[in-house]
C-alpha cells in the first residue's frame, strides 16, 4: 500500500492524472499552451553540462589543482606513522608503497637533515604547498 501523505486526491484519481498527463509527457509537441512559456531549447554550439554550470578554468586554477593532487598523491603513500621523518625515511616509504618518480624525485629534492612533522610539512618544504 502506498502512503498517502497529505496529499488531498485519493489513489484512484492520482492514477486517472498520471495516465491523462502520460501522453502530453511523452508526445513530440509542447506541453504549455503559450509557446513563451516553453523551456528554451539548447543552443547546438552550448557546451555539454554534467555537474552544473561550466567555470572558465585559469592558469591559478590549474596549479592549485596540480599543487592538491600532488598532495593527495604523497598523502597516500605516507602514512601518519612515518611521521616525524627525515629525506631518508620518507624515500624507503615511497620506495617500499611504489610511488611514482615523480614524488620520488621530488622527495630527493629536500634537504637531508631536516625532520617532517607531516605531510603538509613536506609539500610545503618543496614549494608545492597551498598558496595563500
Amino acid at each position: 500500500m502506498r502512503q498517502r501523505g497529505s496529499n488531498r486526491l485519493n489513489v484512484h484519481r492520482d492514477d486517472e492524472m498520471k495516465h491523462e498527463l502520460q501522453g502530453m509527457l511523452r508526445g513530440d509537441h509542447p506541453t504549455r499552451a503559450e509557446e513563451w512559456r516553453e523551456a528554451e531549447p539548447a543552443a547546438d554550439d552550448d557546451p555539454e553540462l554534467v555537474d552544473g554550470p561550466v567555470r572558465p578554468r585559469n592558469v591559478v586554477d590549474e596549479e592549485e589543482s596540480d599543487r592538491e593532487a600532488f598532495r593527495h598523491d604523497l598523502a597516500r603513500h605516507l602514512r601518519r606513522s612515518v611521521f616525524p621523518a627525515k629525506r631518508r625515511e620518507l624515500l624507503v616509504t615511497l620506495f617500499e608503497t611504489h610511488a611514482s618518480e615523480r614524488l620520488v624525485d621530488a622527495v630527493r629534492e629536500l634537504p637531508p637533515g631536516h625532520t617532517y612533522g607531516n605531510v603538509q610539512e613536506v609539500t610545503d618544504a618543496l614549494g608545492r604547498g597551498p598558496r595563500s
